[in-house]
């Protein structure tokens, strides 16, 4: 199978609720400013978000399903801000669950990696569904991964099973580039100053405790929560960090 990127970071979280698809995008937007060709595979299968975030109108929906169902040679992405998107959520009704088995999950994940027209991408992020179960696995037997990236909350239970997400990761031999915080703190609207909203993470149940790199943290805004996205600098340092990481990578 021809790869779909030069690099395909998968970014996960272990949990759901912490913003992980919003960070998938976002960080997708500032690597498109720094001039790189970035994709998005929407790989969660069971909760696909993507298509809200980037605004999918219900023609575009429409379009998909046709090429879907005549069996087209290879379906195209979307264009958004210069990042190429794909989602199972192109082909399906925006309320509509997917009930598949396992073989056929694992059936459609491949045709989105595979018979999908990505063209010459620099970078592949692929936003994983929450935990660390099948549809994680079977990524890593469709498709060599280059790197993963972890997104937590400043809970202890986002930390709790992001550590889970992390032994998962290493057991499989994938590298791990480092992890986001998001939702890490409120800037006040009238005075600027930082608010913690959430009691603090011992060090020693945090991911860090596990030797994992902040790549950065994001504040709780209001902006980042509407839909569609609108591309926020906040990611700019993160997608800095991010091709640092996959440089030293390459060149080892």
């Amino acid at each position: 199978m021809k790869r779909p990127a030069r690099f395909v970071v998968a970014i996960g979280s272990g949990k759901g609720g912490v913003g992980k698809s919003t960070v998938t995008v976002q960080l997708a937007l500032a690597l498109a400013r720094r001039g790189l060709r970035a994709g998005v595979l929407d790989a969660d299968l069971y909760g696909p978000d993507v298509p809200l975030l980037v605004g999918v109108t219900r023609e575009e929906r429409a379009l998909q399903l046709q090429l879907w169902r005549r069996g087209a040679a290879a379906l195209q992405p979307l264009e958004r801000y210069g990042v190429a998107v794909m989602s199972v959520g192109l082909l399906i009704g925006e309320g509509q669950a997917l009930p598949l088995g396992a073989p056929l999950l694992t059936a459609t994940l491949r045709q989105l990696v595979a018979n999908v027209d990505w063209g010459e991408r620099d970078v592949l992020l692929v936003d994983l569904p929450p935990g660390t179960a099948d549809l994680q696995q079977q990524l890593l037997d469709v498709v060599p991964l280059d790197g993963a990236i972890l997104v937590v909350g400043p809970q202890d239970v986002a930390h709790l099973d992001g550590r889970k997400f992390v032994d998962f990761l290493r057991s499989a031999d994938v590298a791990i580039l480092g992890a986001v915080e998001n939702m890490s703190i409120l800037l006040c609207p009238h005075c600027g100053e930082s608010i913690a909203v959430f009691p603090p993470v011992a060090a020693e149940r945090s991911v860090w405790s596990l030797g994992i790199r902040e790549l950065g943290r994001v504040p709780i805004d209001p902006q980042l929560a509407r839909t569609p996205v609108e591309p926020s600098p906040v990611f700019d340092d993160i997608a800095a960090r991010v091709l640092q990481h996959l440089d030293e990578r390459s060149a080892a």
